[in-house]
């Protein structure tokens, strides 16, 4: 019986890494011992100090290194818009538009029963609690466009509106710059139902 070598330890790490496969976990393995040691270093020395400072924020449980994120901390955001998204990277992608000036709540997932994730794995007591802080006056539900993005869209939306809160979700439709002919019939079906007046 084979024993496991440091080698076989490093590509089975690299293969728990979402799109990376046991070849391509090898491949890159191969790779960093062979051409990039340096950059092996770099990598393992930076994740180690990740996850020596790297926390959640206390408010809106994103990712920071302070108790309170930059974002929850700056005073010119408007604290009465919450929007919930699954991930810090969902979050990051609404900041690069430019459009959202309110504050955010991060699930770090999202429901999903088969996987055995529920609203205590999910952080919606702390989500309840943050939009009702008496600032909050709507809560835009940011979360994936799948069916367990959905489902907790929903799930979230039935807990807020129950308590007289605002909730809004984003819009779907057709991307910018997409042609008809090559989106697929369900955006063009929703970007239909969620049409609005020009």
């Amino acid at each position: 019986m084979k024993t496991a070598t440091a080698l076989d330890a490093l590509s089975e790490a690299l293969r728990r890494l979402p799109g990376i496969g046991p070849k391509s976990a090898q491949r890159i393995a191969f790779h960093l011992l062979r051409h990039e040691r340096d950059t092996a270093a770099q990598l393992a020395q930076a994740l180690q100090d990740a996850l020596a400072r790297v926390q959640y924020c206390r408010l809106c449980n994103t990712f920071t290194e302070t108790e309170i994120c930059d974002t929850c901390a700056d005073d010119s955001r408007d604290p009465g818009l919450l929007c919930v998204v699954e991930s810090p990277a969902d979050q990051w992608m609404i900041e690069q538009t430019l459009t959202y000036k309110g504050r955010y709540f991060v699930l770090m997932g999202r429901l999903s029963p088969l996987d055995g994730i529920g609203p205590k794995d999910i952080q919606l007591e702390r989500l309840i609690s943050r939009a009702l802080d008496g600032l909050v006056r709507e809560v835009v539900l940011a979360t994936n466009f799948t069916n367990e993005g959905e489902a907790t869209a929903y799930y979230i939306a039935q807990m807020l509106k129950s308590r007289g809160l605002k909730v809004s979700r984003l819009a779907r439709g057709v991307p910018v710059g997409g042609e008809l002919e090559y989106v697929d019939a369900g955006t063009i079906a929703r970007a239909m139902l969620d049409r609005h007046d020009t």
